[in-house]
C-alpha cells in the first residue's frame, strides 16, 4: 500500500511540475495580434536591439533606455506598430532602472500574459495590438493603483504633446 502511494504522489508530482513548465511563449503562439508580420518583416522594421527585446523577450540593460529618466509631455506608443500604450502622465521615477508607468492609456492597449520563465513566476506585458513584448508587471508602485509598469526603452516610442498640438493648428489652418 504504502508503495502504491508513493506512486502515485511522484507521478502527481511529475506532472504538477511539467505543467509549470509552460511560458508565455506557449501561450501567445494561440494568440492572435491585429498586427501580424512575419520575423523577416519584423526585422527589417526594427533595428536588432529592438528585434531582441520587443520579439524575442530579450531585456535591455538597467539604467541605459532612453526614457528611463524621461518626463515630458506626450504619449509612450508600442516601437514596433505605433500603438499608444501610456501617457506621460501615469510614469513615474520607479528606482528600477527602466521606465516605470502606473497605469495604461486604456484597458486594451496591454495584454498580460503568466510568465514562469528565469525560476521565476512574473506577469508579462505585451502590446495588445501587435504582441511585442513590453517588460513586466509588479504590484509594488507607490501610487493608488499599487502597480508598477516596468518597460523596456526599446520598447517604446514617444509622441511630445507639444508637437501633436502644433502639427492638429497647423494642419487646420492649411
Amino acid at each position: 500500500m504504502k508503495k502504491l502511494i508513493l506512486i502515485v504522489c511522484s507521478f502527481c508530482l511529475v506532472i504538477s511540475c511539467q505543467a509549470q513548465s509552460v511560458d508565455s511563449t506557449d501561450v501567445m503562439e494561440d494568440r492572435k495580434f491585429k498586427v501580424q508580420k512575419t520575423e523577416q518583416e519584423w526585422k527589417s522594421i526594427l533595428n536588432p536591439e529592438q528585434f531582441a527585446v520587443l520579439r524575442e523577450k530579450g531585456t535591455e540593460r538597467p539604467f541605459t533606455g532612453e526614457y528611463n529618466m524621461h518626463f515630458k509631455d506626450g504619449i509612450y506608443h508600442c516601437g514596433a506598430c505605433e500603438a499608444e500604450l501610456f501617457k506621460s502622465d501615469s510614469k513615474f521615477d520607479g528606482h528600477c532602472g527602466w521606465p516605470s508607468f502606473d497605469n495604461p492609456i486604456n484597458d486594451s492597449a496591454i495584454t498580460e500574459v503568466l510568465d514562469k520563465s528565469h525560476g521565476m513566476v512574473r506577469t508579462e506585458i505585451l502590446c495588445t495590438s501587435c504582441g511585442g513584448h513590453l517588460g513586466h508587471l509588479f504590484d509594488d508602485g507607490p501610487t493608488d493603483s499599487g502597480l508598477r509598469y516596468c518597460v523596456n526603452s526599446l520598447s517604446l516610442g514617444f509622441d511630445e504633446k507639444e508637437n501633436k498640438e502644433e502639427e492638429e493648428k497647423s494642419e487646420k489652418e492649411d
